[in-house]
């Protein structure tokens, strides 16, 4: 049995090589499915259940692990098809305005409900290549920036396809549809308000533009369509798994499966057409990403059936106890390490015998682990695509985004909690 504790030293090993991944130089990817194996490994040997129970409990988990898999990769295909189509240009054109106060609303507001669509991290990115476009100076582009993750962030936490955490909470069913919108919104909109209003008092004056050339305005054929097909169907899942109880992957296939034979009859005939084909955007679909999603969540699922989390559990109903104060500690903690496998120990810490679906306590989660992480430009996939792409560091975000980002989280927990008290 003593080898089973090796289990949390690989696991806190692993876990500080994904953390520092842009130091140490190696993908979090591989420390993730590296983990996962020897995790597994660790506890199939140290013999703490029969070997075919640990099988069978490794099969459950991966059917389970499965299912948040294909889900992202479906999704990932489907807005990697709609941007490969410049369908979100759709979108961008209705960005006019030379105001910096003015585009920073426009930028939130529009980051805030794509993100609700399509996902946090496709939003941050999708809106900073369009302000890199549009605003050429770096300096004017900061606060933009910024307040793009927050939105991003905010806006995924209220839909059950808006960021990677609520899809897992909604696939297990922690969550539904209807009830997770209902309650989640308003805190939502509260937690990106207050640093919205904040960097609205930063900012004065006009922004430098750059008019974008005939090339990169121009639509390509079937731009609308593949537009409203995908956003429709991403729209459609959970009205899909409401219909027919199937899980929300199917949806998401069904979705891409009619958008595959569109784009085939649309382009078959033309061979300049290629990189408008669904066998093309598959290439360009972050294959890293979803690896690391499966390597760290059947990593924590070994913690959990080797019994660590429910000890980790039982420590926080004794120590914290208060469910909202373990809740906003999850999102604080969301903002210094990755918000997926937080929540993935989380739904093994708490069994949904004992908090059934849609308690209050998965719904703080939701709102904890979407919104907490844009407190450091690391909390999130969202601030960490930022980095890259702007290399804006770690200490420059901090000072111009954490403090009113913490005080619109806090505020919009308090709400929830307001709500949920008031509300029947």
């Amino acid at each position: 049995m003593w080898n089973c504790y090796f289990i949390i030293v690989i696991f806190a090993i692993g876990y500080s090589a994904i953390i520092l991944e842009h130091y140490i130089k190696i993908n979090k990817a591989a420390s993730a499915l590296l983990i996962a194996v020897l995790c597994w490994s660790l506890y199939l040997t140290c013999g703490a259940a029969p070997l075919s129970e640990s099988i069978e409990a490794l099969g459950h988990h991966l059917s389970e692990v499965s299912q948040i898999i294909f889900f992202l990769m479906g999704a990932m295909a489907i807005v990697e098809l709609v941007d490969t189509h410049r369908g979100f240009k759709i979108v961008t054109d209705l960005i006019k305005t030379k105001s910096q106060r003015q585009m920073i609303w426009i930028i939130a507001i529009f980051a805030f409900f794509l993100s609700s669509i399509l996902d946090n991290l496709t939003t941050t990115i999708l809106m900073v290549s369009l302000l890199r476009k549009l605003v050429p100076q770096a300096a004017e582009r900061l606060l933009l920036c910024c307040i793009v993750v927050v939105a991003a962030n905010a806006g995924g936490a209220w839909t059950p396809i808006g960021d990677v955490t609520t899809t897992m909470l909604w696939i297990n069913g922690q969550i539904s549809t209807v009830a997770v919108m209902k309650s989640l919104f308003i805190p939502s909109v509260v937690s990106l308000l207050i640093p919205l209003a904040w960097f609205s008092l930063k900012t004065k004056g006009k922004l430098t533009m750059q008019k974008l050339s005939p090339e990169e305005t121009a639509l390509v054929p079937g731009s609308k369509l593949v537009f409203f097909l995908g956003i429709g169907g991403l729209v459609f899942v959970p009205i899909f798994k409401a219909l027919t109880g199937l899980p929300p992957y199917m949806g998401v296939l069904l979705a891409l499966a009619v958008l595959w034979i569109v784009t085939d009859s649309m382009h078959q005939k033309h061979e300049a057409r290629t990189h408008l084909r669904i066998p093309h955007i598959l290439t360009r679909v972050d294959t890293s990403g979803v690896l690391f999603f499966l390597g760290i969540l059947l990593a924590v699922d070994a913690l959990q059936t080797a019994g660590f989390l429910q000890v980790v559990a039982n420590w926080l109903d004794t120590a914290v106890k208060n469910q909202a104060a373990i809740a906003t500690l999850i999102g604080f903690f969301s903002a210094i390490i990755d918000n997926v496998p937080l929540v993935a120990a989380t739904m093994g810490m708490y069994p949904l015998q004992t908090y059934p679906p849609d308690s209050s306590l998965w719904h703080m989660i939701a709102y904890a682990a979407g919104t907490g992480g844009s407190m450091l430009i690391i909390g999130s996939a969202a601030g960490v695509a930022l980095m890259g792409m702007e290399k804006i560091d770690f200490v420059t975000y901090m000072k111009k985004a954490t403090l009113p980002v913490a005080i619109g989280y806090v505020a919009g927990m308090g709400i929830y909690i307001l709500l949920k008290a008031w509300l029947p």
